[in-house]
């Protein structure tokens, strides 16, 4: 198992395109990159696709690292990203191959586990909140990310990321509360 300084270390080779660093970092990261997407997504099957984008996106996206912040911290935004956006894609699917039909209500606290429906509240409820407030509060409260990590992730002030992370915890509340 590599340390966070031996990763930060493969993805700035990977970044420079050392022969054999990105398969290198893709292998070391994809189990932290799975279980993150777990966090968001209740689902396994729909977690590993989340999974296999956001490591697609680390492929595609290794050589505009520029290690500002941790590799670590840069890939949690980008993992977040990604479980979001699979998220919406399979909600978006459903709403097709169901002919219009609109989403089930809420899930039913019978058939589905409290955290796997909680979740799916969340991701619904972020959906209603300005992208880059939704952005902060997922790094913030569901990555556990502290706020001068994603100040410098965002290259935002402080300040700012807080006045973002409260923003969105209030419409997610109101939202999740039905208001």
């Amino acid at each position: 198992m590599l340390l966070a300084n031996d990763i930060d270390d493969l993805a700035g080779a990977a970044a420079r395109g050392e022969p054999g660093a990105l398969d290198a970092l893709l292998t070391a990261v994809r189990p932290e990159v799975l279980r993150l997407c777990g966090r968001l997504l209740p689902h396994r099957e729909d977690a590993e696709d989340a999974c296999q984008d956001a490591l697609l996106a680390v492929a595609r996206g290794i050589g505009r690292f520029e290690g500002r912040s941790s590799f670590h911290t840069w890939l949690y935004r980008l993992t977040a990203n990604r479980a979001r956006s699979t998220y919406r894609t399979l909600r978006r699917r459903w709403q097709v191959e169901a002919g219009g039909v609109p989403l089930p209500d809420p899930p039913d606290p019978r058939r589905t586990s409290v955290v796997a429906g909680t979740r799916l509240d969340l991701l619904d409820a972020l959906d209603a909140v300005r992208p880059e407030a939704a952005e902060a509060l997922t790094l913030r409260d569901v990555l556990g990310l502290p706020y001068r990590e994603i100040a410098t992730l965002l290259d935002v002030p402080e300040g700012t990321v807080k006045s973002r992370v409260h923003l969105a915890r209030r419409q997610v509340r109101q939202r999740l509360a039905g208001e």
